[in-house]
């Protein structure tokens, strides 16, 4: 008979308890800010899973909050399905993110939104895709869990506050509130024990805010639209 295990975590390496922080199912990209990675299972963004950010106000620091991770992947395309606000050129390049690797997707209605977002999770020729949607129904979230299962996209769904309190098939839920400096993130869901409090993370200033005469000496902001137009 062979030597019993020291510990409970020899037993088998996807063995976890629930006051433990799980291992994370795949691949990871680090978020950037060590504080936020010490919470997530596997120390930062899952691939090939479905992530939401539950937001006080779409629009207040997300890709800010995200740009570290979408840098990372950025050597393919980074797809943003259906932004509250128009992409700034001039604030992504300042974000780390090549303006020639964003992919923006404003289809009219809903149900194309999401078909959109299906087809380019099955496709997987994007590193990540970041989809903002307020309704999205149960049987909907879990056709996308499906669908960013088959890829090793990083996917993040970006939802209302509010939402945060509806049951949800996503592997890692956090809500993201606008703070000094930053924003406050709370992990409401992950594979472990609940966690206690929130991290304070401090994001890059848009370009804009450096320096108080910035817009004036840049000139009005160009879109992503227009530069891509400008280098056609």
């Amino acid at each position: 008979m062979g030597a019993l295990p020291a510990s409970l975590d020899e037993i088998h390496p996807s063995l976890w308890r629930a006051s433990q922080l799980g291992r994370a199912s795949g691949r990871t990209v680090d978020t950037g800010y060590s504080t936020l990675s010490a919470e997530l299972p596997g120390g930062g963004w899952p691939q090939g899973a479905l992530v939401e950010l539950c937001v006080q106000q779409a629009g207040s620091g997300e890709i800010r909050l995200l740009a570290p991770a979408l840098a990372t992947v950025s050597k393919r395309s980074v797809a943003v399905l259906q932004p509250p606000r128009v992409l700034n050129a001039t604030a992504l390049q300042y974000i780390g993110l090549p303006v020639d690797k964003m992919l923006l997707v404003r289809p009219k209605l809903t149900a194309d939104a999401l078909w959109a977002a299906e087809q380019i999770l099955k496709a997987g020729t994007c590193g990540a895709l970041v989809f903002w949607q307020e309704h999205l129904r149960q049987e909907s979230l879990r056709r996308l869990q499906l669908a960013a299962r088959s890829s090793e996209m990083l996917f993040f769904v970006v939802r209302p506050l509010a939402r945060a309190l509806d049951s949800s098939p996503a592997e890692l839920r956090l809500t993201v509130r606008p703070c000094e400096g930053g924003v406050s993130v709370e992990v409401v869901k992950r594979k472990g024990p609940s966690m206690n409090g929130s991290v304070s993370v401090e994001l890059r200033p848009s370009p804009v805010l450096v320096s108080p005469h910035g817009r004036a000496m840049r000139g009005a902001p160009r879109t992503v639209t227009q530069l891509a137009n400008a280098h056609a």
